[in-house]
């Protein structure tokens, strides 16, 4: 008789134990990339071009376009022209621009650095589509015309299943 009390005793406890412990889903985990080209520059000078009025205008639109969007960091290459471009979308955020080599930005520590988060970059006419293609693993992105300041290529890695880009070129109101 006590073996039986003992089974039925660990029976019930094992049975009442059966609670599921649901593990949430780790947050962040989707990385996504907002890449764009510098706004307008100033064509008068080819050392270091600023952005001329138009470019500024777009670098304010940009930060409009940006702000109901939570970014978590704002790449820039080092020139005035996409410093200036990042720094109104980085100072809406509260960010600080962080300057990145477009020859090795998406390595290794770039990648676990960011992974899970949401990160504009900056970059330039050959750089943008190129690093887009560096992060998909294929050739697929041309360079933007020289002329063209309004391309957004959105490129979002799920921690599982494919990588989605979506490329539009963005507007500025009048």
């Amino acid at each position: 008789m006590r073996y039986l009390f003992l089974l039925v005793t660990l029976v019930l406890v094992s049975c009442g134990n059966n609670k599921k412990v649901e593990t949430p889903l780790e947050e962040g985990s989707t990385t996504t990339y907002y890449l764009i080209r510098h706004a307008e520059k100033d064509r008068s000078t080819t050392d270091n071009p600023s952005l001329m009025a138009k470019g500024k205008n777009r670098a304010t639109h940009w930060a409009t376009y940006f702000s109901t969007i939570p970014l978590d960091a704002v790449y820039s290459t080092d020139y005035n022209r996409t410093k200036e471009t990042a720094a109104p979308t980085a100072k809406e955020k509260s960010l600080t621009i962080q300057l990145y080599n477009p020859d090795s930005l998406y390595d290794a520590a770039f990648q676990q650095e960011t992974k899970g988060k949401t990160v504009l970059i900056v970059g330039h006419s050959n750089t943008t589509p190129a690093l887009v293609n560096t992060i998909i693993g294929e050739r697929k992105h041309q360079q933007i015309s020289d002329t063209e300041n309004g391309m957004l290529y959105k490129v979002v890695i799920p921690e599982t299943g494919e990588t989605v880009v979506t490329v539009e070129k963005i507007e500025m109101g009048n």
